[in-house]
């Protein structure tokens, strides 16, 4: 495909994301357009207020719950909406999200069976509690105790792993991709410290030497569905959510990536736009999620981005 014909149709797709939530158009007006910080800024304003983001919020109970508590756990509700707000990207700054955390902090816990652990402070699986930590960090809620135990938790080849309690010493790319994005959080939310960043490098060097999708040990693929991409991912590690952590984390590229950017691009489709492969198990608010087939923004933008993040423009 000629310059030419390749930035038309660039073009054409990035109409196309614009032409939606808020939430995607302030996504794309930073990370694909050239566009000034205000006009970032004013759409991004826009999330709390209309569309998914409004929705959302309006969803919590009094009690700071998502959810009735009886066709998923609180905590699934609870935590997967609190991701959702995240990507959707809601300012925390603005009066409706800080509301929102702050029933979250006065009431939200993880129930009995975590000694009632306040929602912030996590429970006992470092992949749920990954992904605590890079709530905390985005809405602003500190907690140096799950940080600490995070970093404790760091197994001898650089991941981590849920099975780790019950006896397994090799990580699990599953749960290490949620740690990592918890530390980052972390660290950009509240400055970086030596021994964070150093957990983090590691974590990197364990993904990067397998190539993120290969044994260390025989080479040989790992698991042939990290090649398709579900929006949100949940717990699940993909190929395209470990490339966008890593254009998040300012990791140069380099050639241990460069099977996973082709698998990403193998993904695109004629028209440029990107595909929801699959909808993980219980997933929420399929709506915003997109319908499984069809040509999916959340999937297209973070892609793109990822290919800007290599190369300039995809």
């Amino acid at each position: 495909m000629s310059t030419r014909h390749r930035d038309s149709a660039n073009d054409v797709v990035t109409a196309w994301l614009l032409d939606s939530d808020p939430a995607i158009r302030w996504q794309v007006l930073r990370d694909l357009t050239d566009a000034p910080p205000a006009a970032i800024a004013t759409e991004r304003a826009r999330v709390a207020h209309e569309g998914w983001g409004a929705e959302l919020l309006a969803l919590q109970r009094p009690d700071g719950q998502w959810g009735d508590g009886v066709a998923m756990p609180f905590w699934w509700t609870n935590l997967y909406t609190l991701v959702f707000l995240r990507d959707l990207g809601l300012d925390p700054g603005s009066p409706p999200a800080q509301a929102a955390i702050q029933r979250v902090r006065e009431m939200v816990t993880w129930g009995p069976e975590w000694g009632d652990s306040p929602f912030f402070e996590g429970e006992v699986e470092p992949c749920i509690n990954g992904r605590v930590l890079a709530l905390g960090g985005y809405f602003g809620v500190r907690s140096d105790r799950l940080r600490d135990r995070l970093l404790r938790e760091q197994l001898a080849d650089g991941g981590w792993n849920c099975e780790a309690e019950r006896g397994s010493v090799r990580s699990s790319f599953h749960t290490t991709i949620s740690v990592l994005e918890g530390l980052l959080a972390f660290e950009d939310a509240f400055g970086a410290e030596p021994h964070v960043t150093a957990a983090r490098a590691r974590g990197h060097e364990y993904l990067l030497e397998r190539r993120l999708l290969r044994r260390a040990s025989t080479g040989a693929e790992i698991d042939a569905s990290w090649r398709e991409f579900a929006f949100p991912p949940l717990w699940h590690y993909d190929l395209l959510r470990a490339l966008d952590y890593l254009r998040a984390a300012r990791v140069a590229p380099e050639p241990r990536i460069d099977e996973a950017l082709a698998a990403v691009r193998d993904r695109r489709h004629e028209d440029g736009r990107w595909l929801l492969d699959r909808r993980h198990k219980h997933t929420l608010y399929e709506a915003i999620a997109g319908a499984v087939g069809a040509p999916n923004r959340w999937l297209t933008l973070r892609a793109l981005r990822v290919l800007r993040w290599h190369g300039g423009t995809p």
